[in-house]
């Protein structure tokens, strides 16, 4: 998605702000300036509205994604390959009609987050094969505990105690729903161990999406990590023995729906919103996967939900609700000056 000149004064002064957090007292002479150009006007708070509600669709596509995986007759490599060759070939196609050809320089400054979008794409959709939808997301949503303690440590965020507290609700509740599912017969070990090991690389992409902003446009991050990852996923596709055939009308036409939700509205939505919203907030976000993954194999799969699922989904929802109204308050009180310069 294209960044407008305001949004990208407003990431340069975030991205200040980041920097000197993490760089120490020897920037001191540019804290107060930072302090000062932080304050919440009206255009900075619109900002972070935008991101929070372009993070909770983003995450909503995902889930849906996630069902279409299910139904797709192919491996989940081989679901990943074709799935990122065509999005990245026509994002860049996208790009070169707005006269931002892809550059060496992107591809170089994209290849860690492709190589942990990569790695998660092969990892989870294989899991989803194996296990249930609901054990898959949600082990892999337990991905904000990795990604909070590194946006509080290299990226000089700081999460609210309330914040905090909430988001541990929001992980208890979803920590129910797989537990309730435990005895579901599509179930296995393999399958969630492969979706614990695709968290780790979810977490690293999220990471690299943080990062790249001081580098590159959000388009140009979704291409050039796209296109790292279907160049990965294609060899490995071989080399496990998965079918690489081109894909029959019926999976074709899936794929296509799937790049369109969730690569064009998720993976393009949330690498917008990451300019504007705190690193550990995106990723709090992922926390609704599971609920509407849940409910969407429950009305397309069959899968079970049961009563004690349900109430832990309205957990997941109110605490994510209630961090929410909180980055929104704090936006709209921010902190005095002297606290503000030591987060």
């Amino acid at each position: 998605m294209p960044q407008q000149p305001a949004e990208a004064s407003a990431k340069t002064r975030r991205h200040a702000s980041h920097t000197i957090g993490a760089s120490g007292n020897g920037l001191n002479q540019y804290v107060a300036a930072v302090t000062t150009t932080d304050a919440a006007t009206p255009t900075e708070t619109d900002d972070l509205g935008r991101g929070l509600f372009g993070a909770g669709i983003a995450v909503c596509a995902w889930s849906v994604g996630t069902i279409l995986a299910k139904g797709i007759e192919m491996g989940g490599i081989a679901i990943g390959a074709y799935r990122f060759w065509i999005f990245g070939i026509c994002l860049v196609i996208w790009m070169r009609v707005r006269s931002m050809p892809i550059s060496a320089r992107v591809m170089r400054k994209s290849a860690w987050g492709g190589l942990a979008l990569g790695a998660d794409i092969a990892l989870f959709f294989t899991a989803v094969k194996e296990t249930s939808i609901v054990n898959a997301t949600i082990i892999g949503s337990l991905q904000p505990i990795l990604v909070g303690i590194i946006a509080a440590k290299f990226f000089g965020e700081k999460i609210r105690k309330q914040d905090a507290l909430w988001s541990l609700v929001a992980l208890a509740g979803v920590v129910v729903i797989v537990a309730s599912s435990a005895d579901n017969e599509v179930t296995s070990l393999r399958g969630d161990l492969l979706a614990a090991a695709a968290m780790f690389s979810w977490g690293g992409y999220f990471v690299a999406s943080k990062q790249s902003k001081k580098e590159m446009s959000p388009t140009e991050f979704t291409a050039g990590t796209s296109l790292w990852t279907a160049i990965i996923c294609t060899p490995l596709g071989f080399i496990f023995g998965q079918d690489m055939s081109v894909p029959s009308v019926k999976n074709l036409g899936l794929l296509l729906v799937m790049i369109a939700v969730s690569g064009i509205v998720g993976h393009s939505l949330m690498n917008w919103s990451l300019v504007r919203i705190p690193l550990w907030v995106g990723s709090t976000f992922t926390l609704l996967i599971p609920v509407f993954s849940a409910l969407l194999a429950w009305l397309f799969f069959d899968e079970k939900l049961l009563v004690i699922q349900a109430a832990a989904m309205a957990v997941v929802l109110g605490s994510l609700a209630v961090i929410v109204r909180g980055q929104s308050s704090a936006k709209t009180n921010p902190l005095p000056a002297k606290q503000s310069t030591s987060s």
